[in-house]
């Protein structure tokens, strides 16, 4: 029998290696769960303010605004076409629950008389000239910004545009409604949620929640050292130890032996050339990759300010994105059909006069125009071709697939990586929206035959063929 001799120093390697494997499990979990907590986006509580009591502010002109709504259409059919023509003609100067260009226009059909606003809408300035006071107060509270006439709009597509409006208006009132009557929502809640973020803990607490462990587990490593210590000086005092125990207890590690080994040396070498192999081809793969390109333009542009609080749709700027191959850069004309009146001090919207030479007292142009230097964003090779018109009229994708939240962007930036493997797996992942589409029947008759029991992919009526993008 052979007498066992414990090797007191492997206490510390027993007790610190697998706390500092908790010490590193713990740091990805959390920072993996605090990473993916970023991406839920709190409830929206409550409603505008502006909203809640949205009116144009002008003086009444003693007529009685219609009871109701009556002549307003209220069919969904109705409704649905009001808000195409609403989105295609309004929403560049007035917005449901708030002011833009023009009054907000929440319960403007029972503000005034069906009447009223089907001539107004069709030529405001003839309303005003007429003298109706009501017209001539809300001219002169938006400092006589002249509305154009809808005159090419027919009476029935006026209405529907009413009946959207008045759809709004009621969806609107309806939560405001239910929060003044239950009384407990304050301005510091959300409501239904008492102010409690929804979509659990905040990355800032995992953060502390993190940097809190991990002040415990140091705690822990330094009182286990401490323990060793204790340990080893105690059992130092022990007289009944032999030699070789003592020496266990006693033993030093020689580090310059370790670090000087041919396994340790072999082992710092690996590392350093996985590093600079994965480094040298992450950088191969970046080659042309663009994303999070932000380049300075010569004008100012917020689309958080236009496209998100103002809800100007992107085909009101970006003219040829349902017509064309290209999506166009707005030209300087369109948006002169705001700011000839509006923001006219701002240096930024000066600089828009300075190119078309346009001078706003006078409200003249000369013949000294100089063309606006925009810096190109999203750039694709010369040998990709890529049609606007295809995906997003044929296709109906939205804007932000491809270019991200432009509705919050203050300076437009690469959102996507817009690489042949990234269009690749668009293509395999996006089910076509065959529904109603005459374009896509024969190719879902096809499908069906082949393969009825999977979707029809974009991938799946050819959409992987090189000529596709290549040709």
């Amino acid at each position: 029998m052979f007498k066992k001799r414990p090797d007191f120093r492997n206490l510390l390697h027993l007790t610190i290696r697998p706390l500092l494997t908790g010490l590193f499990l713990l740091s990805l979990i959390f920072t993996a769960f605090a990473q993916t907590d970023t991406t839920a986006t709190a409830a929206q509580g409550g409603t505008d303010a502006a909203g809640g009591a949205a009116t144009d502010g002008a003086a009444t002109d003693g007529a009685t605004p219609a009871a109701g709504a009556a002549g307003i259409p209220t069919s969904d059919e109705a409704i649905a076409a009001g808000a195409t023509v609403f989105n295609a003609n309004c929403t560049v100067c007035h917005a449901i629950n708030s002011q833009v260009v023009g009054p907000a226009l929440k319960g403007v059909t029972e503000r005034r008389p069906l009447p009223w606003l089907l001539k107004f809408i069709h030529n405001s300035q003839d309303v005003v000239k007429s003298g109706d006071s009501y017209a001539v107060n809300l001219f002169n509270k938006f400092n006589k910004t002249v509305m154009p006439p809808f005159t090419s709009l027919s009476e029935d597509q006026i209405k529907s545009v009413l009946g959207y409006i008045q759809s709004e208006s009621n969806k609107a009132a309806a939560p405001a409604q239910a929060a003044a009557g239950d009384g407990t929502a304050t301005d510091g809640q959300q409501a239904g949620g008492g102010g409690a973020a929804v979509g659990g803990i905040s990355s800032q607490y995992f953060t502390i929640i993190l940097v809190g462990l991990i002040i415990v587990l140091v705690l822990i490593l330094l009182v286990l050292i401490l323990i060793i210590s204790v340990m080893s000086r105690f059992l130092n005092q022990r007289t009944d130890l032999d030699e070789e125990d003592r020496e266990s207890i006693n033993r030093t590690t020689n580090y310059r032996k370790i670090v000087t080994s041919t396994p340790f040396i072999g082992i710092i070498i690996f590392i350093f050339l996985s590093i600079a192999v994965k480094v040298g081809l992450d950088g191969l793969y970046s080659i042309g990759v663009q994303q999070g390109y932000m380049p300075k333009q010569p004008i100012a542009y917020s689309h958080e300010l236009h496209a998100g609080k103002y809800e100007i749709p992107c085909q009101y700027c970006h003219t040829g994105v349902m017509k064309s191959k290209s999506a166009n850069i707005p030209s300087a004309n369109i948006c002169m059909n705001c700011h000839q009146q509006i923001k006219t001090e701002s240096p930024e919207i000066q600089k828009i006069y300075a190119a078309i030479d346009f001078n706003p007292e006078t409200q003249t142009y000369g013949n000294n125009k100089k063309p606006i230097q925009w810096v190109r964003v999203h750039n694709l090779p010369d040998l990709v071709y890529f049609n606007h018109a295809q995906h997003v009229k044929v296709g109906g994708l939205e804007c932000q697939t491809c270019h991200g939240p432009i509705q919050e962007m203050p300076v437009v930036y690469q959102y996507s990586k817009l690489t042949m493997g990234w269009c690749i797996n668009c293509h395999r992942e996006t089910q076509v929206n065959a529904k109603g589409n005459a374009y896509y029947d024969k190719l879902l008759e096809l499908h069906e035959a082949s393969n009825p029991n999977e979707p029809m992919t974009v991938a799946s009526i050819g959409g992987l063929e090189c000529s596709k993008c290549h040709y």
